[in-house]
């Protein structure tokens, strides 16, 4: 998942533009344009977790790297925490956009495999980011904890397709099990990812699908 994107967006730090401001006795002083979109805080704070790590970084650090007070970044995210996730809930939004317009006659497996896929789909120029986002997300213990809030967004979404697929509830086994295995195969592709500089992160998602359809098939026949 896009654990992130889990989400969408690029990371990469672009050059902060330069203004001059005046202090308090009119003085003129040079600094930080100020930082006006969540997606500019986000890559400023990215940069910052990656350089420093993501403890050693403050609310306060991140919003004088911007140009904004410590008040206005809360307006963009409500902690430290939620920042390297992006937008999320627009991408959940998007994925649940994109299972309601799946036809009835597509299998429940295909339109999971492709919509989870589709997920974790990013521009080439954007990959790259993208992992370095996900490393900080992945592999910080505070983050890792905190990942569980999100990870049940992710998967009540998928749940809901299921559920009504299948004329149930989403709390029911059935569809917290699929959902569940989706997050799994996501996650055990991320961390393959992580790990191989020339891993499609796509690529290994979908043959997740495929592996697990493989292994539950043979278990169904009798050939595991």
């Amino acid at each position: 998942m896009t654990i992130p994107g889990v989400g969408g967006g690029g990371d990469g730090m672009r050059s902060q533009p330069i203004s001059t401001k005046r202090d308090a006795s009119g003085t003129p002083r040079v600094g930080r344009a100020r930082s006006t979109t969540a997606d500019e805080l986000g890559r400023i704070g990215l940069a910052l977790f990656i350089e420093r790590g993501f403890d050693n970084v403050t609310v306060d650090d991140i919003a004088d790297a911007a140009g904004i007070g410590r008040r206005t970044f809360f307006r963009y995210f409500p902690s430290k925490n939620d920042l390297p996730w992006g937008d999320f809930d627009t991408l959940l939004a998007r994925m649940r956009d994109h299972l309601d317009a799946v036809p009835d006659d597509v299998p429940l497996f295909d339109a999971l495999r492709t919509a989870v896929v589709d997920f974790n789909r990013f521009p080439e120029d954007q990959v790259d980011a993208h992992r370095r986002r996900m490393a900080v997300l992945l592999r910080t213990p505070t983050l890792v904890a905190h990942s569980a809030l999100r990870y049940e967004s992710w998967r009540r979404v998928l749940a809901e397709f299921v559920a009504r697929r299948e004329a149930t509830s989403p709390d029911d086994l059935r569809p917290s099990a699929v959902a569940w295995a989706c997050l799994g195969i996501s996650l055990a592709a991320y961390d393959r990812w992580l790990a191989c500089d020339d891993a499609v992160l796509t690529d290994l998602i979908d043959s997740g699908f495929v592996e697990m359809q493989a292994v539950f098939s043979r278990a169904v026949t009798g050939a595991v």
